[in-house]
């Protein structure tokens, strides 16, 4: 099973430079033609399912990368954006020392109240990759989060921390894994920022 996770295409929040956690905040123009982008740059794969966080912009950019039509993405919570508590929509250079150092190296510094922390990530990433593994795909694409997808990074790459926190994914790029009998490989990274395949 080939795993393909993504994270969404840009928003008004993310132009704006502004903490985006679990406001629904859709697509932009930009976000939308970086999906189209990152489906052209990916050619004729076909994926056996494709599933998505709960939020517009996660379900969008599943849909245009996938191939398929928003009521045929699979919605499920556990990849959904990280909780920033208070610092939601707050600008990033205005979060305080606190969540800029935790946001920064999560490794060594704690959640601040409020803020979801890395053990509830690792939580549900690791249960939904885990439940995923199980099923029958050739070819699955995840659509998510910046946040949530270092988490799913960390697990797809055996990581004993359990997150991959950089670099920091662009706006629809798409980290590939095999997955065999439980066994995890790093395929390759697709970006249209980075004007193809690196």
């Amino acid at each position: 099973m080939k795993i393909w996770i993504t994270r969404h295409g840009q928003t008004r929040l993310n132009k704006a430079r502004l903490m985006q956690g679990l406001t629904d905040e859709p697509l932009n123009e930009t976000g939308i033609m970086q999906a189209k982008k990152t489906r052209e740059l990916i050619g004729d794969v076909h994926f056996d399912a494709v599933y998505a966080s709960p939020l517009n912009r996660a379900i969008m950019t599943g849909s245009i990368i996938g191939g398929v039509d928003p009521s045929e993405v699979i919605i499920d919570p556990r990849i959904i954006e990280a909780d920033f508590g208070k610092y939601e929509q707050r600008k990033y250079y205005l979060l305080g020392p606190a969540m800029t150092l935790y946001w920064a190296l999560p490794e060594i510094f704690p959640a601040p109240a409020t803020v979801e922390t890395i053990a509830s990530l690792r939580k549900r990433s690791s249960e939904f990759l885990k439940e995923l593994e199980q099923k029958d795909y050739e070819n699955v694409l995840v659509s998510c989060h910046g946040g949530i997808m270092r988490a799913l990074t960390g697990y797809m790459m055996d990581k004993k921390n359990g997150i991959v926190w950089r670099p920091k994914p662009h706006n629809c790029e798409i980290r590939v894994f095999g997955s065999v009998d439980g066994k995890h490989t790093f395929v390759e990274t697709i970006s249209a920022k980075k004007s193809g395949k690196k």
